[in-house]
């Protein structure tokens, strides 16, 4: 067995057993935690197939940026909002939640089914090409996909004031019940 074909394993691996951890655990703290593992195997998945700059992004964005978020979130708020308290009259079925997986899994298996894959495009003699990838992303983002690119990051400024609003909003009314 190839030095890469172990690599790829245990990298999916560090990705699929901290998922189920993910599930399964009931505090949000270790969710975070479990998922911080995860996504690390994702982040080295990308690496491995040549995908530098989503690599990156994942680190970045997704570990650094929403895990710090999220447990930063439960330490202001000394709450933890997955927990359902035994008097809650409204409990999940479990039979809604093996529907929805379902669902997603049939929509996920048509989209990748129905995708023409071009395989031989990035590799070269069976490997792959091992070109950096944020170049070519940098140069279609800022000229062909430039307008697209400014309508997210609008969107994502108009998302991120109406949060701050409804924090804030939500702060007030505490104050005034009070």
């Amino acid at each position: 067995m190839e030095f890469e074909t172990i690599v790829f394993y245990a990298l999916a691996v560090a990705t699929v057993i901290p998922a189920f951890g993910v599930m399964m655990a009931k505090d949000i703290v270790r969710v975070a935690f479990w998922l911080l593992a995860s996504l690390s195997g994702v982040a080295g998945l990308f690496i491995m197939l040549d995908a530098d700059f989503l690599g990156v992004t994942q680190v970045l964005v997704y570990i650094g940026g929403i895990l710090v978020l999220i447990l930063f979130g439960i330490m202001m708020t000394h709450r933890d909002p997955v927990l359902v308290s035994a008097d809650d009259d409204r409990r999940r079925s479990p039979f809604t939640g093996l529907l929805v997986s379902l669902m997603t899994f049939g929509a996920l298996m048509g989209v990748i089914l129905g995708t023409g894959w071009n395989v031989s495009g990035g590799l070269a003699n069976g490997k792959l090409s091992g070109e950096p990838t944020a170049a070519p992303l940098g140069k279609a983002l800022l000229t062909d996909y430039v307008l697209p690119f400014e309508i997210v990051s609008v969107l994502l400024l108009v998302v991120l004031c109406g949060a701050a609003y409804i924090a804030r909003r939500g702060k007030d009314e505490e104050a005034s019940n009070a």
